[in-house]
């Protein structure tokens, strides 16, 4: 690899990290918050929390990086531009290839870092992530170490505790469980105590009563007991219980080879073939949209040109490129007939870049359009003015030039 090439690609790689790292970490902070509430409720230590919260960071970075790559790509060969670095590259006599090369390296390395992450490292992570929350949801007694709040264990289970000492005695617990439609639990004691007998959780309770109310009828049961004991696993629901895990969470293998008892495969086998689908052409956005970047980035332009055109282009069509493979993925899970548009659609828009590439053609927006992203005067009715006077008066610049 030449010297300028190894240049241009240090660039890049720069850029590309950069923005990776921020948008990474943007997604893992919105990602967290919007699992505050278990965080918070479920009692446990820092660095289970940390150790859960970076279970969310594999499945960011495929969806992520090829957004990353279009930027890095477009401002890297924009800021060169614009220091009439691509100009000099021109005049050197060197080959195009001297920009496209290490883009399309870099943009290969990247395909294959998102095809491993996407099929090994994020199933992986998922599912470990949702083994965590269900073990934390089926751990009632973290749920409830905030003393003296109601928390809610299911809908229409509530459980509070007045204390809890450093060896786990309970003082003060109530009980209020209205699932059953027809009945109404209550249940009081003075003291409490989790009691672990093999695979299975008790509460003892002592000195208490539970209050039984019929919901038709309005009738009031009271018992008394000195000692009572409740099996935890009554307060769990069935997802609490169980992990479910979907297409998405299994890895590539599986995908491939699903187990025929497999309550979700049983179902809705259509999901299966269309994720398998989406992981074999995910990992080629990060080619398709380096093709774009260079279609619309990679030759030399006059600074009386606006540049930020070509940002503008490769990241707009890269947008509208990923909605449509999003769209469409998300179409296959219920139509089996557009599985083969997934597989073609990458192909087609690489083509259609390598072509403009191949011809010397390059993509880009209106110029009145772009002088209204780099000239802030330019108002949207003088750019549209603009637009209708070239559509309605196509001849009259060529005939300036006649006369």
């Amino acid at each position: 690899m030449r010297l300028i090439e190894i240049y241009i690609l240090r660039r890049i790689v720069v850029m590309f990290l950069a923005v990776l790292l921020s948008a990474v970490g943007i997604t893992w902070i919105v990602q967290v918050l919007g699992r505050i509430n278990f965080l918070t409720t479920s009692g446990q230590s820092f660095f289970y929390i940390l150790k859960f919260s970076s279970n969310l960071l594999p499945s960011a970075f495929p969806v992520v990086m090829p957004f990353a790559l279009v930027i890095a790509v477009t401002q890297t060969l924009s800021t060169m531009n614009q220091d009439s670095e691509l100009v000099v590259i021109n005049a050197s006599g060197a080959p195009r290839s001297t920009v496209i090369r290490p883009v399309i390296l870099f943009s290969i390395v990247v395909a294959a870092l998102s095809f491993i992450i996407a099929n090994y490292v994020a199933p992986y992570s998922q599912m470990s992530m949702r083994q965590m929350i269900a073990d934390a949801r089926s751990d009632v007694i973290n749920l409830v170490v905030q003393q003296g709040t109601f928390q809610r264990l299911d809908k229409d289970l509530y459980l509070q505790i007045e204390s809890r000492d450093s060896n786990g005695a309970i003082k003060g617990l109530f009980v209020s469980d209205s699932r059953d439609p027809t009945t109404d639990l209550l249940y009081y004691s003075k003291d409490g105590l989790v009691v672990d007998k093999g695979d299975q959780s008790l509460l003892v309770m002592k000195d208490g009563e539970i209050d039984r109310r019929d919901v038709k009828t309005g009738d009031v049961s009271i018992i008394k007991f000195n000692t009572y004991a409740l099996d935890l696993a009554e307060f769990l629901s069935a997802d609490d219980k169980d992990v479910t895990i979907f297409p998405k969470d299994r890895p590539l293998d599986y995908l491939m080879n699903p187990d025929p008892n497999d309550t979700v495969y049983q179902q809705r086998p259509l999901r299966y073939t269309s994720e398998l689908a989406k992981r074999l052409t995910d990992w080629m956005y990060p080619i398709v949209f380096a093709l774009i970047s260079l279609a619309a980035a990679a030759d030399s332009r006059s600074h009386r040109e606006a540049r930020i055109s070509a940002s503008f282009t490769a990241i707009t069509l890269s947008l509208i490129v990923f909605w449509i493979s999003y769209s469409s993925g998300q179409a296959a899970e219920k139509n089996e007939d557009v599985i083969p548009f997934l597989f073609a659609f990458p192909i087609l828009v690489s083509l259609s870049a390598i072509y403009a590439l191949a011809t010397n053609r390059q993509i880009g927006v209106p110029a009145v359009l772009s002088n209204l992203f780099k000239n802030g005067s330019v108002t949207p009715q003088a750019a549209l003015a603009g637009v209708r006077t070239k559509l309605l008066n196509p001849r009259s610049k060529r005939g300036a030039h006649e006369e």
